[in-house]
């Protein structure tokens, strides 16, 4: 070993740690020098800066093994660890991390193993397109996949007919039951159904249902299988599913009563609680998952992003689907809820030894009545059990703690039941009655586990993984040695780990199985005393067992992966697994009838025969009573143990694994947090070593792992070899090169086919190779430098020279230009210094007389001032005077008053006095009291009165208080009545007082209105006085503004131009829009018409199928006559279906409903629907376009002057329009009057629906377009009548004289364009010119003489003042249309309400109804949904129909007038009239001509003429004999005939049977590229001639006099020619698929695989894999076979005499095809993406464009397909470091999508180790950069795309008279007319 050598030392941390050695290693050294890489780059091409670390590693003094050698970076990442040079265990961990991490890549090949990690992270890798592109490829062709395991799987049950197995494994969270899935999908999606059934759908159907009952949330995996699995799945002898069948191992009964820290019990328990709220879901009284004692205990009952209410619905919709019926469905949730409740029942304790239930307990009352058993019944037997003896049976209560034990088991066991119930249901949903031919069966199984704690379950589950083992190390040795023998290697024994001991260990006698069931039977068998006896049996007696050193209660087993203690406790239990017979026996007497099935199977003696009757083993078992017996005897004993159970279905499954073929997939778990692309090495390694995988490599790596075929040893190291060692026999030099490079023989070995290495031989020979290419690149370095740099040196020595002499002479310039200069700068400054010295003493004289100016001004202001100031203030002297006197009187007149004012008051003061003591004396109180006592007595008496009144009105008063009651009801209630019109008034005053503030707000607005107007007027008066002083300014500039005017033409001129291009550019876009809208539907009609076809195809092999099954012979073709020959087309799709409909069949035996079928109709109904809708809406809003371009039209006021010319060429051009209208209508009616399929013009078909509404829009443009005419030559009268008004009443001559003269130029038009455009984009800039139009605005009605002489200055303003009112009526008018708009939308919204409403109500009404009379209602609504449309349809076509004959009789009418005109002689009928009415054709008058270049045949040798010309006919000879095209010639001279017959019957009965024909030859030899691509020419031929003769003037322009003479005369065939046209699509799409089979299997091969440029790429170690035999070698293919391939097709359409344009589609067609399938694969395979593939693909593309240059196809667009794959190879090409080469990249791949240049710079592998590895930073640069671009996230390229197909009308020059029918057709018969 020599320095500089890299190695891979351990590590604690990273497990193993790159190192480099530093000193040579010699024999004998005890201490190699190493130095750490600790800063390896994750692309391993750059070495970064860190800090390296120099250490010694001392070698172990026994064994003296060196460390590991590690690979060369150019094999690193490769798709098969056994490709790999050193085969250990470093090697393959760095190469899983380098692909995991790297290059995103999960999967990885390790001999026949697949390694899958799981990436936790969803990866766009398994979609229908990826399952596509792996189906019929060979293993080791494409990139490591579960869907590669899946193919060859498949492939070898098809080849060797022997049944397959693929068995997944790992830990809990690796991934193993989305493997499983994955391939299960592979291989419904691949082999599809032997019948219509869906079988495939309900085997993927059957996974959502057992992940709801056997999965649950586990610390390391959110959706855990916590059960083992295999699932068979059937195929017939045509390998096409049929059925299913699934065995289930060992469920995890104790999750259901408990569940650890962060865990979650099995889904479906918390599915129903999220759907407690369901109304169906309310009689089982659930709630949330934290009020139950079994869903709580984990403490995380969500899992994050998933909604356990949607999972709920996705299970009962696979249960739907796999036929368990609603009743079932609810009985199941049933008993699950009742687990639940069950869970909650509480114990009370009693005493120490018996326990109560509360009474009248919730839990328990709400278990017993979902369960349908007695509460009281159900209490006893949960706190009591019976205990029987040989004489008596004893109750005995129990604790509390053995109740609550008790009832967890007895949950356990129902749980247990349920799950093995469904499992049976589901295998019978899936069992077929047709037999199986073999099977494929899915091992889905847990893998070695080893935690803190250890039980039962583990120990069972690591006994099974050791069976697999054993039997996967058998496996892999059988395959080795099959190998060796195979290539007569000589056979070395090699020594590999023998696991047999370890399973004797636990199976056989006296092992650890029998000891235990051995101990179960022990009436006091403990787990203790069980202990003691394997302690006993086997310590110190088997290597494999050991006894912990601190534990008497467990032992431990060396397994093949790892030691692993077990803990004895519960052992005993777990494998008993009992449950009281008595409350089994409570269960049994239910009620509830689903519930006592589930214990059906106690009663019957349990066997492995009979578990696999049933399709699963059984899980686990209560003790059953005997039939017959002693009536104390309990049923212990006959039960059979878990661990019993679990070692008869494991030998059952190895049985069936040992007679199929098996497949591995193991699965690795990278990390425990669940982080996605996250790799631990550590948890990595225990994986690896725990699987087998680490095994599989020791196994090769002790032999010759590395295998090279003769031919790619030859092409890889072809370097190493001299010319003259090169010989013709590749083996032979193979021979002798390696006896030259390894002297040692004994490190290879020579077989038949391939040369054997031992491991490191083939690093030894890569190093050789890049050593060898080294030194080539350093010689080629060398002398490329030297000659770059010696031309370098030249060129910059003549650039110097010539510098040096430009340089010069630029000096010499320069000295002369400054002489000149200097002397020119003397006589400037002479004249600019006296020009500043006068201008200084100018600006002094200046600012001298302003001052004085200014000065004197001041003097005089301030005299003035003065003297104003004295008079004011003698003004202001007087005034205050006067005041100051006022003041004075007014103060002496109030005192005055005051004065007088106290006085009185004293005065009236003394009077009062006077009066109160007056008021106090004794005589006065005298004088009052005279008369009282009277008084008293007269009140006495008048209260005796009151008394007796009283009492009176106490009587009335009780008599009136029941009638008060009753009023006071009355009241209450019209108190409530006005209350609410109370409140109502209260909203109306509200609305009137809203109403009252809007109108005071009006009001308000028209005062500031008003005050605004007047604002105005005061400003307009201001600007009326302003414009009186710029009148003279205005004359001056009168002059500018001609010049202006001049510009303003000139820029009119411009904009116009301008306008023009924008609008030619938008109507290309507009067209390029509408050709792809068109192509899009094309494509969906011809998609269509595919699956119409292929329906077409499968009724008549069902019907076959039918018949064969009575014994009924096929009934003939039965039609209905008919006299109307506008249903011609009837007898086309309906002639086979109308067989049916009288075979006596149909109403022996009802068909059923296809489901699928339904659903796909009624989903594409949806879409058709949604589609017309779309069209609907573009429709409405052209026509709201053409209703506001209307509106504008008729609301623009009447425009003088530059109007005038505007609306003319207006006029003109709608006019041009409208002609253009009328040709496109004419021809829409043509066609709508040619589609005469049903299927395709019915009322509802989606052509039908385009054409009516093209034809509807159409003809509202035309009357709009009419109503546009008038109303502008109605303008122009008006227009015209006002100038000659204007002209009358203007005196200015000149003024008309310049008008005219503008006119004259067309100078108005323009003038009138360019205001409008100026006006609506930008404001006239500058002062002067708002100041000139102010002007203007404000003195319209000046005289011109006096604005300007030549009267310019008006017109201006007019066209001014016009430009306003147009864009004010503009803006009004889209007011107008928006507001027209806006209600338009507010009542759509409220029909589609409404119709959603009632939508809602009828799912309402089928939601309550059984799933059957839900599927005839729907499909009853939806057949009168779309009967009412039809009939809606019907009525329109009608209509259009009525149209359509008034428009041709019109043509006729205008024909026959023309005719006259012309000829004047004879009248012409033209072809038309006789057409016209198909319904009589007995009316119809004839042409009486001679007819020429007809056949006549007779009606009864129709048969034979389709037999021989169709049937029978052999396209070759035709081809090469006759002219192209000769059977449709024939065809339609003989249509000809029958139409000259007026003979409706004939001409029917020959087209129908004609088209029949033709599809039965497709369907016999549709296989036949030749036979497809004739009957595709001479069927287009045959509809051409339809065409060309159909006597409508569109189709006879090229035609001759005499061919137009050959036209049709009775019947007018449109119709027929649809029909055509459909059976031309369908042929075209069969041919496209031929063409698709024939060179598939070539593509691949030529374009990718074969090395055209010889010696460009070396071929790479490729491992195991790609010795797959899974098919013959296909290598052969080459790039020249694929042209080859192309020009054979080519002249076969050529030959047949193909329509030019259509062998354009059908190569562009072809092209597509080659590189889809091209780039697919490329970007499926990591060995294909590297810079010398690229330039492989870059030249085979090349050559294909050669191709299409020589057949002058190049226009063809076939070119353009092949644009994604020329990106994808220059991108394999260009450089990928820099930023600047990221934009490169994404601007040069416009044709990718982002996911595809991702997938190629992470595929990227370099051949040579000059090559780089694309680091992942730049990959990230790139999705960086793209995250803006908006593509299609899928992968792959559609394949199976085909490009809609046009059939452009293609005449023929060929005289019909002049065809002779040869001999050989055998057309004797037939004579010509």
């Amino acid at each position: 070993t020599r320095a500089s050598h890299s190695f891979w030392i351990p590590d604690p941390e990273e497990v193993w740690k790159s190192a480099e050695l530093l000193k040579d290693y010699k024999p004998g050294d005890k201490v190699l020098l190493l130095h750490l890489e600790e800063g390896k780059v994750k692309n391993f091409a750059f070495i970064c800066y860190h800090s390296h670390k120099d250490l010694e590693y001392r070698l172990d003094p026994k064994t003296k093994e060196l460390p590991h050698l590690r690979n060369p970076d150019i094999l690193v990442g490769e798709n098969d660890l056994t490709a790999l040079s050193y085969l250990h265990e470093p090697a393959v961990l760095h190469n899983l991390r380098v692909r995991f991490i790297d290059s995103k890549l999960i999967y990885t090949y390790c001999g026949i193993v697949l390694v899958a990690i799981n990436p936790y992270e969803q990866l766009p890798i398994y979609g229908e397109d990826i399952i596509n592109a792996y189906s019929g490829q060979n293993m080791g062709d494409m990139d490591p996949h579960i869907f590669a395991v899946a193919e060859e799987a498949y492939k070898q049950m098809a080849r060797d007919e022997r049944n397959q197995s693929i068995i997944v494994s790992g830990e809990s969270g690796a991934g193993k039951t989305v493997s499983a899935k994955y391939a299960m999908r592979y291989f419904a999606t691949v082999s599809g159904s032997a019948s219509e059934a869906n079988v495939e759908e309900k085997v993927l159907a059957s996974n959502p249902i057992m992940e709801s009952i056997g999965n649950a949330k586990t610390t390391r995996n959110d959706n855990s299988s916590r059960f083992g699995k295999y699932i068979e799945i059937g195929f017939d002898k045509r390998y096409r599913i049929i059925g299913a069948n699934m065995r289930t191992y060992l469920l995890e009964k104790s999750r259901v009563v408990f569940q650890a820290e962060e865990e979650r019990n099995y889904h479906i328990f918390y599915q129903l609680c999220a759907s407690a709220k369901l109304p169906e879901f309310k009689m089982l009284r659930l709630g949330n998952a934290d009020n139950f004692h079994y869903t709580k205990q984990g403490g995380s009952p969500v899992i994050e992003g998933v909604d356990d209410t949607k999972e709920m619905a996705h299970t009962r919709q696979a249960c739907t689907l796999l036929g368990i019926s609603e009743s079932y469905q609810m009985g199941i949730f049933r008993i699950l809820a009742g687990i639940l409740h069950l869970g909650n029942v509480a114990f009370t304790s009693r005493d120490s030894d018996s326990c109560t239930i509360p009474p009248k307990h919730e839990p328990l009352s709400i278990f017993s009545d979902l369960m349908g058993v007695d509460y009281e019944e159900m209490c006893h037997w949960l706190c009591h059990r019976k205990l029987a003896t040989a004489t008596e049976t004893y109750i005995k209560p129990i604790s509390k703690l053995q109740a609550t034990n008790a009832r967890d088991a007895l949950a356990k066991h129902i749980y247990a039941k349920l799950f093995n119930w469904i499992v049976d249901h589901v295998n019978q949903a899936l069992h077929s009655a047709v037999k199986q031919h073999s099977f494929i069966g899915v091992l889905d199984i847990y893998g070695f586990e080893t935690f803190e704690i250890n039980s039962f379950e583990q120990f069972c589950i690591n006994y099974a993984n050791e069976k697999l083992q054993q039997q996967f190390n058998m496996h892999v040795f059988k395959l080795e040695q099959e190998e060796y023998m195979k290539e007569q290697i000589p056979w070395t024994l090699i020594d590999f780990y023998d696991n047999q001991p370890c399973i004797n260990l636990i199976e056989s006698k006296l092992g650890i199985l029998d000891l235990l069931d051995e101990e179960c039977k022990m009436p006091k068998g403990t787990d203790d005393t069980w202990a003691q006896k394997l302690y006993n049996t086997h310590l110190n007696k088997c290597a494999l067992f050991e006894k912990p050193r601190l534990s008497n209660k467990a032992f431990i087993i060396q397994h093949f992966a790892d030691k692993v203690e077990y803990q004895c406790e519960g052992f005993l239990e777990k494998n008993k697994d009992t449950v009281f017979e008595e409350q089994i026996k409570v269960l049994k007497s239910s009620k509830f009838k689903m519930l006592p099935e589930l214990f059906q199977d106690d009663e019957k003696a349990i066997s492995p025969t009979s578990a696999t009757s049933s399709g699963r083993m059984p899980l686990s078992r209560t003790p059953a009573k005997p039939t017959k017996g002693r009536p104390g005897q309990t049923a212990k004993e006959h039960k059979k143990t878990v661990g019993h159970q679990f070692r008869n279905s494991l030998h059952l499954l190895m049985e069936t694994l040992n007679a199929t073929t098996p497949h591995y997939v193991r699965c690795i778990k990278p990390n425990d947090f669940k982080f996605p692309f996250t790799f631990d090495e550590k948890r990595a390694v225990q994986q690896l070593r725990a699987c087998g995988v680490l095994e599989t490599i020791r196994i090769s790596a002790a032999g010759f792992p590395s295998r090279w075929t003769y031919q790619e040893f030859f092409s890889r190291y072809r370097v190493l070899m001299k010319q003259k060692d090169v010989l013709s026999d590749r083996k032979q030099t193979c021979k002798n090169v390696l006896e030259k490079l390894i002297l040692d023989k004994d490190k290879y070995q020579f077989g038949k086919t391939k040369i054997f290495f031992r491991a490191g031989q083939v690093a030894y020979l890569e190093k050789l190779r890049a050593d060898k290419l080294r030194a080539a690149c350093i010689r080629i370095q060398k002398t490329i430098r030297g000659w770059l740099l010696r031309k370098k040196y030249l060129r910059m020595r003549k650039a110097a020279i010539t510098v040096q002499r430009y340089v010069r002479g630029y000096q010499a310039r320069c000295y002369a230009k400054f002489l000149r200069r200097t002397k020119a700068a003397t006589i400037i400054q002479k004249y600019w210094r006296m020009y500043i010295v006068r201008r200084k003493y100018k600006i002094r004289r200046t600012a001298t007389i302003v001052l004085q100016s200014y000065l004197r001004g001041y003097l005089a202001r301030n005299r003035y001032r003065k003297m104003l100031r004295e008079h004011k203030a003698v003004i202001i002297q007087k005034w205050v005077r006067g005041w100051l006197a006022r003041t004075r009187y007014k103060r002496s007149m109030h005192a005055i008053i005051y004065l007088q004012c106290c006085f009185r008051r004293m005065m009236a003061k003394r009077e009062l006095k006077k009066l109160k003591i007056e008021a106090r004396s004794v005589e006065r109180y005298k004088k009052l009291h005279i008369g009282m006592e009277n008084k008293i007595m007269q009140l006495q008496r008048k209260v005796d009165e009151q008394n007796k009144d009283y009492k009176c009105l106490m009587e009335k008063l009780t008599t009136l208080e029941g009638i008060y009651n009753s009023e006071t009801e009355k009241l209450r209630s019209d108190l409530e009545r006005l209350q609410l019109s109370e409140e109502e008034a209260k909203v109306a005053t509200g609305r009137v007082l809203s109403l009252q503030e809007e109108i005071a707000k009006l009001r308000k607005d028209l005062e500031q209105t008003q005050s605004e107007k007047k604002s105005i007027e005061e400003r307009a008066d201001k600007y009326k006085q302003e414009t009186e002083q710029l009148v003279s300014n205005l004359k001056e500039e009168n002059t500018l503004l001609k010049q202006e005017k001049e510009a303003l033409n000139h820029l009119i001129v411009e904009q116009a131009k301008e306008m023009t291009g924008k609008a030619q550019k938008k109507l290309v876009e507009e067209t390029k829009q509408l050709e792809l809208d068109l192509n899009d539907e094309r494509l969906r009609y011809q998609n269509l018409l595919n699956e119409f076809s292929r329906l077409e195809e499968r009724y008549d092999d069902l019907k076959e199928e039918m018949t064969l099954m009575v014994n009924v012979p096929k009934p003939g073709h039965k039609r209905t006559d008919s006299t109307h020959s506008s249903n011609e087309s009837e007898y086309t799709f309906s002639s086979e279906i109308a067989e049916t409909e009288d075979m006596p069949l149909r109403t022996e035996k009802k068909v059923p409903l296809d489901m699928s079928l339904f659903l796909k109709l009624q989903k594409r109904v949806t879409e058709l629907e949604q589609e017309k809708q779309v069209m609907q809406d573009e429709l409405d809003r052209k026509e709201e376009q053409v209703l506001r371009s209307k509106a504008k039209e008729e609301e623009r006021p009447q425009i003088r002057g530059a109007e005038l010319e505007y609306e003319s060429l207006k006029r003109q051009e709608l006019e041009s329009e409208n002609k253009k209208l009328k040709n496109e209508l004419n021809e829409l009616r043509k066609a709508l009057s040619e589609k005469s399929a049903p299927e395709v013009t019915a009322p509802g078909a989606p052509a039908y629906r385009v054409l009516m509404e093209q034809l509807t829009s159409v003809s509202e443009e035309l009357d709009v377009r009419k109503e546009e005419v008038l109303i502008l030559r109605s303008q122009l009268v008006s227009q015209k009548e006002a100038i000659q008004h204007k002209n009358t009443m203007t005196d200015s001559t000149i003024l008309l004289e310049d008008v005219q003269k503008m006119k004259d130029k067309g100078e108005i038009a323009q003038a009138y364009i360019g205001l409008k455009e100026t006006n609506s984009e930008r404001e006239w800039g500058g002062r002067r010119d708002r100041e000139r139009e102010r002007i203007l605005s404000r003195s319209p009605a000046m005289d011109c003489h006096e604005l300007n002489e030549d009267g310019e200055l008006w017109l201006v303003y007019e066209g001014l003042k016009q430009a306003n009112r147009l864009l004010e009526s503009q803006l009004q008018s889209q007011k107008r249309s928006h507001e027209n708009e806006a209600e338009a939308l507010r009542g759509e919204i409220q029909s589609l309400k409404e119709e959603n409403n009632r939508q809602q109500q009828l799912l309402a009404q089928n939601l309550q109804l059984p799933p059957e009379a839900r599927i005839e209602a729907s499909l009853q609504h939806e057949i009168t949904r779309l009967t009412n449309e039809n009939l809606d349809l019907m009525e329109q076509l009608e209509k259009q129909d009525k149209t359509v004959r008034k428009l041709k009789k019109q043509l006729k009418v205008f024909a026959k007038k023309i005719g006259e005109l012309e000829v004047g002689q004879m009248e012409n009928i033209s072809p038309g009239q006789i057409i016209d009415e198909p319904i009589r054709p007995v009316n119809i008058p004839r042409k009486e001509k001679d007819f020429q270049g007809m056949l006549e045949y007779k009606k009864e040798d129709e048969q034979k003429l389709v037999k021989n010309l169709i049937l029978e006919l052999k396209p070759r000879g035709v081809a090469v004999n006759l002219i192209p095209g000769l059977p449709a010639y024939i065809l339609f001279m003989c249509v000809r005939h029958a139409d000259y017959l007026n003979d409706d019957q004939k001409v029917r009965s020959l087209l129908t049977s004609t088209i029949n024909s033709i599809k039965k030859v497709l369907k016999k030899r549709g296989d036949d590229f030749e036979t497809v691509s004739f009957w595709l020419s001479n069927t287009c031929r045959f509809l051409h001639c339809l065409k060309q003769y159909s006597g409508e003037e569109g189709f006879m322009k090229h035609n001759t006099s005499r061919q137009n003479e050959h036209c049709l005369t009775n019947f007018d065939l449109a119709e027929y020619r649809q029909v055509l046209s459909d059976l031309a699509i369908q042929i075209y799409q069969q041919l496209v698929r031929v063409l698709e089979n024939i060179l598939q299997p070539m593509i691949v091969s030529g374009m990718l695989e074969h090395e055209t440029i010889q010696g460009v790429s070396g071929v790479k170690p490729t491992g195991l894999r790609k010795r797959t035999s899974s098919i013959a070698d296909e290598g052969t293919y080459t790039l020249d076979s694929i042209l080859r391939q192309l020009n054979s097709f080519h002249s076969v359409m050529c030959q047949h005499g193909m329509d030019p344009e259509l062998i354009k589609q059908v190569v562009k067609q072809m092209f597509y095809i080659v590189g889809a399938i091209t780039l697919n694969n490329l970007l499926l395979r990591k060995d294909m993406c590297s810079w010398s593939k690229g330039m492989q693909i870059r030249y085979n593309v090349s050559q294909l464009e050669e191709w299409l240059r020589d057949k002058n196809l190049m226009n063809s667009g076939a070119k353009e397909t092949l644009e994604p794959l020329i990106q994808a190879a220059q991108l394999l090409q260009v450089k990928k470091k820099t930023d600047d080469d990221a934009e490169a990249i994404c601007s040069m791949c416009s044709a990718l999508t982002t996911a595809q240049i991702v997938k190629v710079l992470n595929l990227y592998t370099p051949v040579n180790e000059f090559e780089e590895r694309v680091s992942v930073s730049f990959i990230r640069t790139i999705q960086m950069r793209l995250r803006d671009r908006k593509d299609s996230p899928q992968l792959l390229m559609d394949a199976k795309h085909i490009f809609p197909v046009t059939f452009p009308f293609n005449p023929s020059s060929l005289a019909l008279e002049t065809i002779q029918i040869p001999a050989s057709l055998g057309l004797g018969f037939i004579s010509r007319v």
